[in-house]
């Protein structure tokens, strides 16, 4: 078993990620309006830390001829805990700095910190378990690409043609590979992994409490994400039989 001490990772990464938002504030999106450019250097960090995350989660995984739902986490899995701990970590100064005009903010803001308290509970007090928590991370990220796509198309607005156009190729693509994802792939994990730990088959290197906690954070994440999906694709299906009906009227 690794030593669990302070990683000078975390630090970088965050500071990794602040410049990033920077770039995107200061410069790539200083034409958008005052309340899009937040979202949008918000969209960036999210990209990089989603498309990055699940190549690097997936070599992580594959590069432990030991994985398991309790096995101790190797060198390169506890740097993918940190990286992800410092995404959470600087998306939070962006909702504390830049609160929504729509709202939400606090919903976004206790999902970052108990996916946080997941990440660093993992990577600093038991060391083990990375490899649940790094799949699952694979699966929820899979879609970043697509997701912040289709956010940014959004946010540029509808005086913006490409953008639309954007918005409308990728909204159907991105509706389907996120419920996959998070309706069926996940659901079927965090059923394999919860059974595996109900078993007490990590009992003995992970408090009880730790993966229970683990489990709550994860289940209610999955959830609020099939109705967030579940809601859109009803708007979807709404706005299609309102154009339709227009068309046949």
């Amino acid at each position: 078993m690794e030593p669990i001490t302070y990683s000078k990772d975390l630090p970088l990464f965050f500071f990794i990620f602040i410049f990033v938002y920077l770039l995107g504030y200061l410069f790539l999106f200083n034409k958008w309006t005052p309340e899009t450019r937040p979202l949008a250097s918000s969209c960036l960090i999210s990209l990089l830390h989603g498309v990055s995350a699940v190549f690097l989660a997936t070599n992580a995984l594959l590069s432990d001829p030991n994985r398991g739902f309790s096995s101790v986490n190797t060198r390169s899995q506890n740097s993918v805990l940190d990286f992800s701990s410092a995404y959470f970590l600087a998306d939070l100064v962006h909702l504390a700095v830049f609160p929504s005009p729509a709202g939400g903010d606090s919903l976004f803001a206790a999902h970052h910190a108990a996916v946080l308290f997941v990440f660093l509970t993992c990577r600093y007090m038991v060391a083990h378990g990375a490899c649940a928590l790094l799949a699952l991370l694979v699966v929820a990220e899979a879609t970043s690409a697509c997701q912040n796509t289709w956010t940014l198309a959004d946010a540029r607005g509808k005086d913006a043609p490409l953008a639309v156009s954007l918005h409308r190729f990728v909204t159907v693509p991105f509706y389907a590979s996120y419920s996959v994802c998070r309706c069926v792939i996940a659901p079927l994990l965090i059923v394999k992994m919860t059974w595996f730990y109900v078993s007490g088959g990590a009992d003995d290197v992970i408090p009880r409490w730790v993966w229970v906690s683990w489990t709550v954070v994860i289940v209610t994440a999955v959830t609020v994400s099939i109705l967030w999906i579940w809601n859109l694709w009803v708007l979807f299906f709404q706005e299609r039989y309102s154009k339709f009906t227009k068309k046949v009227k």
